[in-house]
């Protein structure tokens, strides 16, 4: 059985601020030091899960960078054997990987809570400008988007690692299938209470091997469809860009919506509306 890791940072133990998530041109602090420290957890984090898996019974493993640019791993630090993306522009983005053949679970590392969630550290979905997707009535973040697209190709989630409160919404909305590590306890947007780095990654190896082990069971996540969707910004501005796009309907004054057949068109319409929405504020 073949193994898809997605990891992202902001979830990774001992990562509390915007600045360590942050390459240096895009604002890391002081030549990029805290991000270069949380590029480091983040692969071995990452590490821990492909290894857990392989004991599991995984035959390959596959590590998706996922977070920002999608250029944060560092090889070197991911055991032999193991292969790896980088790239933001990969047609799957944060689950490039599940829609090849043989593909049997799917795994989380490093997963923060949907935007607005009260005590979730670094708390967002997919970039500032998004405040809410809401699928069928439910919020979500890019863990449901995710095990969606996941789900689409009858890939399970089976493993999510991060922030507690990212850990309970995975649990509520995909199910006890899902065995989950929560690497640290969200005291505020920025800041929490962090488990070490070692304890971490033991923990996540324990328990993607037992993840993967049970993965034969597992049930891939899906909706009702067609799916009835609205994406919520933090601008009326960006609602108005969106709205200029064919099939896209305006809910209210910083909510679209539209209707979606199956996963796949559903995540690529809210990927590129979450693009569209980027617009300048100033004018």
């Amino acid at each position: 059985m073949k193994v898809v890791i997605s990891v992202d940072m902001e979830g990774v133990c001992g990562v509390a601020s915007w600045v360590q998530v942050s390459p240096p041109e895009f604002g890391g602090l002081v030549n990029g030091t805290e991000y270069q420290a949380a590029r480091e957890r983040m692969t071995l984090e990452a590490a821990a899960a492909a290894e857990g898996a392989l004991a599991g019974g995984a035959t390959e493993v596959l590590v998706n960078d996922s977070h920002d640019t999608m250029r944060n791993l560092i090889p070197e630090l991911l055991p032999d054997g193991v292969t790896f993306t980088s790239g933001n522009d990969k047609p799957l983005s944060m689950v490039e990987g599940v829609q090849h053949p043989g593909v049997g679970a799917l795994l989380f590392v490093g997963y923060h809570a949907r935007a607005g969630s009260m005590r979730g550290p670094l708390a967002h979905t997919w970039n500032g400008a998004v405040r809410n997707m809401r699928i069928n009535g439910v919020d979500t973040g890019e863990y449901g988007l995710n095990a969606l697209l996941a789900g689409h190709y009858g890939v399970p989630v089976v493993f999510a690692s991060g922030d507690d409160v990212a850990m309970a919404e995975i649990r509520q909305e995909l199910g006890e299938q899902v065995v989950c590590v929560s690497v640290k306890e969200g005291l505020s947007s920025f800041a929490a209470v962090h488990l070490h780095p070692r304890e971490a990654q033991r923990q996540i190896r324990q328990r993607a091997e037992k993840a993967v082990m049970a993965a034969k069971k597992a049930v891939p996540y899906t909706t009702r469809w067609p799916a009835a969707c609205q994406l919520t910004f933090d601008h009326e501005a960006r609602a108005d860009a969106c709205e200029r796009v064919p099939g896209i309907t305006r809910i209210d004054n910083i909510t679209v919506g539209w209707e979606s057949p199956n996963a796949y068109h559903l995540f690529q319409t809210f990927r590129m509306l979450a693009k569209v929405g980027e617009v300048r504020l100033n004018g």
